[in-house]
């Protein structure tokens, strides 16, 4: 007898008390996902001191942008932990473009800062890694924005695939938000911030960012794993 039920590889051969411990895991990945974001940008926005100088702001925009609003908008689709766990599919949709809205305001008050801070010092632009990545960075965050704009109005740009625009917006989102944290993990090696933080912290904070990023990528590619037919 066969019985097409749709399932995810995810957690396939585990025993009961081994997928029990499995889910716990993977709650607890996630909370601590929320909660290094979070301190993290709480963290960098202490170091950054806005209000001292032009480029202080860019730090805490950034922070605010990408470490916060992008992972938190990421995160609020995963059933282990989510704080918006009781809003629905829909609801959970409007939060995130909302939180991703936020990002790019923030991404783009932090470029302008850099560059007038750039100006005002009369320093040279793109002289970085960390600045290239940067560029690579928001290049591929307004590409996922504007796979989100399509997915918000299909019928007024005439899109028919949808589940194909999904994938798409996913993968292009998953790459915008590695090439964030390799973003962050570079700035970790300019000038300021080794002038902020030394010592056992600063490996303390190269690790921090990569957490999340890990848990953003398992819920990605677990979401959109191809996905196998039961035959019984």
């Amino acid at each position: 007898m066969r019985s097409d039920v749709e399932y995810s590889p995810v957690g396939e051969g585990l025993g009961m008390r081994e997928y029990w411990l499995y889910a716990c895991l993977r709650k607890v990945a996630v909370v601590g996902a929320h909660a290094v974001a979070l301190g993290f940008t709480v963290l960098v926005s202490a170091l950054a001191r806005p209000g001292t100088s032009l480029f202080s702001w860019h730090p805490l925009c950034m922070s605010l942008g990408f470490c916060l609003c992008m992972t938190e908008g990421i995160l609020l689709f995963s059933a282990d932990g989510s704080p918006f766990c009781f809003k629905s599919r829909k609801g959970k949709i409007r939060v995130h473009w909302i939180l991703q809205a936020l990002m790019l305001l923030a991404a783009a008050t932090g470029l302008g800062f850099m560059v007038a801070s750039k100006n005002v010092s009369a320093h040279p632009h793109l002289a970085s890694w960390h600045s290239i990545l940067g560029v690579a960075t928001l290049v591929a965050t307004a590409l996922q924005a504007a796979c989100g704009v399509c997915l918000l109005f299909p019928k007024l740009l005439g899109i028919s695939s949808m589940p194909r625009l999904r994938l798409y917006h996913a993968t292009c989102g998953l790459v915008a938000y590695l090439l964030a944290t390799i973003t962050v993990v570079a700035a970790m090696f300019t000038d300021w911030f080794q002038a902020a933080v030394k010592g056992a912290t600063w490996y303390g904070f190269l690790l921090l960012p990569l957490f999340p990023a890990l848990v953003v990528m398992n819920q990605i590619t677990n979401s959109f794993l191809p996905k196998k037919k039961l035959t019984m």
